[in-house]
């Protein structure tokens, strides 16, 4: 076996220089801790950025992803299989929704509702409706498409010229919002949390004045909820918190648990545009990450994770704000259920990996924002410890001063 040294060299010599990675090879998961290769472990507060809900390794998901490698891992959709339709129903009883469309990734979804968006327009009769109104420091995924419908200019940064059809306006600015939205305007495409654009949340009546001024002009309301779907906010889906329901619906990330998944969900009247030959995907929802996913939404609505993910959530911020009054280095705290963020004065990847040095896993994103996004089965317990070694690392971040 190769030692840790030797892998991150190979590492650096044969893969992709996407991604800076930090000088750790990972080896093992269980529950909220993983281990490193020379038995160090470490408290994840990552979970694979909103992926692994239910921790690792969880005995339930482990064991219905290896009973169907056993039986069928991939046919073609030319075909039905029972897994595929199961999670179909679990997430159409479960939401909104009346059809799901599978895939890879949560880009792919969301490539699929901007395809879906314009799609439906030009059905009903209005081919000038072609344009989709995106959030300034949204993030909807890296193909070009949904490259073009992010907004920040440093992940399109070196890919122009971007696809045209795409506008851009504040988060949580209704009147922005309606500026630009007119009969031109096919959907407006937003996350319910902006997840990787700092953790940034809307005020309260932002997302029902969204759906009321989609409904006054027309457009489609679609919402990403890559990150915040799956019980990442505490309910199964973060529009839920709102008093919404979109028009259609992206997901990803934690549909099955690690396993590559991605879905987009739409109603019966808009998912009528995707007829036979409009769009498919090879891999999307293969019995094997379809087996995975029935046991994540099996557990997410039958069990009680979202409980956990409501109170451990409420009790982590409490935590977190705690050390906000403590030290002047906090700027802010914010975030819903398990998807939190505490933004500093200072850049925060110091402190990250000072963290990692100490046993926990955590991010940063925006430069000064630490991202907090553990399995939904953290404990009370193990967030005191995380709070423990960020107030002593806060400390130090104040001596030096802002």
């Amino acid at each position: 076996m190769a030692s840790a040294s030797e892998t991150i060299q190979m590492a650096d010599t044969a893969i992709a220089n996407t991604y800076k990675r930090f000088p750790v090879v990972l080896t093992r998961g269980q529950g909220c801790s993983l281990e490193d290769e020379t038995g160090k472990t470490y408290l994840d507060f990552v979970a694979g950025i909103a992926v692994c809900n239910l921790g690792h390794a969880h005995p339930a998901v482990a064991r219905a992803v290896a009973a169907q490698a056993q039986t069928l891992v991939h046919v073609s959709n030319l075909y039905y299989t029972t897994p595929q339709v199961e999670v179909a129903r679990r997430l159409v009883q479960n939401s909104f929704a009346d059809r799901v469309f599978f895939c890879n990734s949560g880009a792919e979804a969301n490539e699929a509702a901007i395809k879906l968006a314009r799609k439906y327009c030009k059905d009903n009769g209005e081919p000038d409706r072609h344009r989709i109104v995106t959030m300034e420091n949204s993030f909807h995924g890296r193909t070009m498409a949904t490259l073009s419908a992010t907004g920040q200019a440093k992940i399109r940064k070196g890919f122009d010229p971007i696809l045209p059809g795409f506008e851009f306006v504040p988060f949580d600015d209704i009147e922005a919002l309606a500026a630009k939205v007119d009969e031109n305007t096919c959907a407006v495409l937003l996350e319910p949390v902006q997840g990787e654009g700092g953790v940034c949340c809307p005020q309260e009546t932002f997302l029902k004045q969204v759906r009321q001024l989609c409904d006054d002009t027309g457009a489609l309301l679609v919402l990403d909820e890559i990150q915040t779907g799956m019980g990442r906010t505490g309910k199964l889906f973060a529009y839920e918190h709102f008093g919404i329901e979109p028009d259609i619906m992206t997901l990803a990330k934690a549909l099955a648990n690690g396993l590559p998944m991605g879905a987009m969900l739409a109603t019966e009247k808009i998912a009528a545009s995707f007829g036979p030959g409009a769009h498919a995907s090879t891999f999307g929802g293969t019995p094997l990450v379809s087996a995975a996913a029935i046991e994540v939404l099996r557990i997410l609505t039958e069990e009680n994770v979202l409980d956990n993910c409501r109170q451990t959530g409420a009790y982590f911020q409490k935590r977190l704000r705690q050390l906000q009054e403590r030290h002047d280095v906090v700027r802010e705290v914010r975030g819903m259920g398990l998807l939190l963020g505490m933004q500093l004065w200072v850049d925060g990847e110091s402190i990250v990996q000072a963290c990692m040095r100490q046993g926990f896993l955590i991010n940063c994103i925006q430069e000064k924002v630490l991202r907090f996004v553990p399995p939904l089965t953290i404990t009370t317990e193990q967030i005191d410890g995380l709070i423990e070694c960020l107030d002593g690392l806060l400390a130090a971040a104040d001596a030096k001063g802002k």
